[in-house]
């Protein structure tokens, strides 16, 4: 593998455990079974050694670097690295130059690009004419929506690969490799629930839990020749209490089920204090961030429109901040719905529309409510009769719109709460409206 930064001088440097255990095949690769996995893109590419340019987009630690690594491992192009952060127009030109001596003797380039949303427009310009001649096979890697953060036109160029979080099965599998196939880790003994917790906290990403790894083992005292490292070593080692948080067992289910029911009964205390118990134990926050937006429409609704505003812009905050800075946005979130006025109007109304939905698959659309998009379609009624509300005083027709069977049915029953009571008020005046054209 080559790099513009090599100065070809050889030396000895210090790995760290996660760059030591950085996989060098897809064999050692966990995770991410849509792209790499048999039979996926990315593998038949490598294995026939077809590779074009592609986008990885993913949080930190899920295998970017990684798996553009395994690429310049298996591939008979010349490899390149750039990093964003670092490299300025000067590298880049200097790169250009040398994808054309390669072509030029029959070599590919493929040039990877680490945090390519770094690259500013005219950056990122710079390799259109290469990429689209040939000259470079540009890999990119990004945290970063690319649809935001890369041009249209060099995404046009690339295909974009999303890398998902890494499971806790993921997680416990690198790190018990780790210890397998470190020479220096083989007289480390590690609790069970240690792997547990680690990957609870790494939440997703392979580098954190490799290093929360190596910084447990490097504290902990020798002691008959061994080290074994215990929960109270990783409270050490992390400078805080740590609990053993499944994301997907029943505790999970419990703490989120305060929150909500915290949240419903107007208690922002007890809902900060539950929302503070997921995060300090590892909880994804988008995953509450989610939850929290479903609870403004279950809980809340018309009562304060503005709720649902609040819950889906806490969603972008926490995408876009990531733990720890987002725990004080989702605490806004959840103080702003406890203290919001409650309705659980529209969940009652959905739930029993859904009942008589299922209970009557069979009714068809009334003619008249149906577009008439051919003539066949006329000439068998449909649209016949239909009332076009902007034609009438109020904009509202007596116009029936339920099937005949169900035409009584009533779904939604606005409370007094906060500002559906304004909206109870609107309903009884179109009701009234609507039986003063009946009379």
């Amino acid at each position: 593998m080559n790099s513009l930064f090599d100065n070809g001088e050889e030396h000895v440097e210090f790995k760290p455990l996660a760059d030591r255990m950085r996989p060098t095949t897809l064999e050692d690769f966990f995770g991410q079974e849509e792209i790499v996995g048999p039979d996926s893109p990315i593998r038949k590419m490598i294995e026939t050694d077809t590779i074009t340019s592609m986008i990885f987009w993913g949080p930190p630690g899920v295998g970017k670097t990684t798996l553009a690594k395994i690429i310049a491992g298996q591939t008979h192009s010349l490899f390149y690295e750039l990093s964003a952060v670092t490299a300025g127009v000067k590298e880049i030109k200097e790169l250009i130059e040398i994808s054309k001596f390669n072509k030029s003797n029959g070599k590919r380039t493929i040039v990877f690009v680490d945090e390519i949303h770094r690259f500013n427009k005219s950056q990122q310009d710079a390799f259109l004419p290469y990429v689209e001649n040939g000259n470079i096979i540009l890999i990119g890697a990004t945290t970063e929506n690319p649809s935001f953060e890369v041009n249209s036109a060099l995404l046009s160029r690339a295909k974009v690969y999303v890398l998902k979080s890494l499971s806790k099965e993921d997680i416990i599998g690198i790190l018990k490799r780790a210890l397998d196939k470190t020479e220096e880790y083989q007289n480390v003994q590690i609790e069970e629930d240690c792997f547990d917790i680690i990957a609870n906290v790494s939440n997703g990403d392979a580098r954190t839990a490799l290093n929360t790894l190596e910084t447990v083992i490097n504290i902990t005292k020798l002691k008959k020749n061994k080290k074994v490292i215990t929960k109270q070593d990783l409270e050490h080692a992390l400078q805080s209490k740590v609990f053993l948080y499944d994301k997907k067992g029943e505790e999970h289910y419990n703490l989120i089920s305060a929150l909500h029911k915290s949240m419903r009964n107007s208690d922002p205390d007890a809902a900060l204090y539950y929302l503070a118990r997921m995060l300090e134990a590892g909880e994804d926050p988008l995953y509450v961030a989610r939850r929290l937006i479903r609870f403004s429409s279950e809980d809340i609704g018309l009562a304060n429109p503005n709720a649902l505003l609040q819950a889906t812009a806490t969603y972008n905050a926490c995408h876009d901040n990531g733990m720890p800075e987002c725990n004080v946005n989702l605490a806004q979130a959840v103080v702003y719905l406890s203290l919001s006025p409650k309705s659980n109007s529209l969940y009652t109304g959905y739930m029993k529309a859904a009942s008589v939905a299922k209970a009557t698959m069979q009714e068809s659309v009334p003619l008249h409510l149906r577009n008439a998009v051919t003539k066949l379609d006329s000439e068998l009624g449909n649209g016949k009769g239909y009332q076009y509300a902007h034609d009438y005083e109020n904009k509202i027709t007596n116009m029936q719109c339920l099937p005949d069977s169900i035409k009584n049915e009533t779904f939604y029953h606005p409370t007094n709460s906060g500002h559906e009571k304004q909206y109870a008020e609107i309903l009884k005046r179109i009701e009234n409206i609507k039986k003063n054209m009946n009379s």
